[in-house]
């Protein structure tokens, strides 16, 4: 990886759980880690239940657009996580890729997507931790 390690988020819309990945290690990681999304059919915008949540949290996605997904996107990532979008993401030597098993946010209120936007925290915090730790004498 480079000295900025890169991460690319994909779900079938990018317009929930990719959004929403997207969004937190951007917030959490400082900026020690370039970060993408998209989407193998993206959706025509981002899931307002998701920017709902989000906001909760004093996260805004509400600029965000579902984009499409692109070989070019996947060989300039290092590690590309998949939630949900099964085989359509393109695969390259060298590159890291995770399969996150989380629940479609699409169609669900903000009720329910609370505790999907929490479980992507920790899984970010997660990878965070892995790719892109805190050195030692620097603050986030």
């Amino acid at each position: 990886m480079a000295d900025k390690p890169s991460v690319l988020f994909v779900c079938v819309h990018n317009a929930g759980r990719s959004q929403m990945a997207a969004a937190w290690l951007t917030h959490l990681a400082g900026g020690r880690v370039e970060v993408r999304s998209a989407g193998s059919n993206p959706g025509d915008a981002v899931n307002p239940a998701a920017v709902e949540a989000m906001a909760e949290v004093g996260i805004d996605i509400s600029a965000e657009t579902p984009k499409v997904l692109t070989v070019d996107a996947v060989k300039e990532s290092d590690v590309c996580i998949t939630m949900g979008c099964g085989d359509t993401c393109p695969v390259f030597p060298g590159k890291r890729y995770l399969d996150w098993k989380l629940e479609d946010p699409a169609g669900q209120g903000v009720a329910a997507v609370r505790p999907i936007r929490d479980e992507i925290k920790t899984l970010v915090e997660g990878l965070i931790a892995e790719i892109a730790p805190e050195k030692p004498g620097t603050t986030a």
